[in-house]
């Protein structure tokens, strides 16, 4: 039987929508966030950088860091959200 996904959580939520704020105040597009984070040893394609964002897919702490330090913020920034 296949496994279904686990939904993403509260913190996921915030992170998620923390992320695509972060992305866009920088004026980077999803593609170059994606890229940034590759770079960043951590493969990333567009797709699964969009479905974090629309929150379809969860952020684990690996792509959190790796998507802090191409966004160039603190990972707990992330996590908290607008305060």
């Amino acid at each position: 039987m296949p496994s279904r996904p686990t939904a993403v959580g509260p913190a996921g939520e915030r992170a998620a929508r923390a992320i695509e704020r972060a992305r866009t105040a920088r004026g980077l597009a999803q593609r170059q966030l994606a890229a940034r984070v590759t770079v960043f040893g951590r493969p990333m394609t567009v797709t699964m950088l969009s479905r974090i964002e629309r929150q379809r897919r969860r952020c684990d702490v690996d792509d959190l860091v790796a998507i802090a330090a191409a966004l160039e913020v603190c990972p707990l920034d992330l996590l908290h959200g607008p305060l």
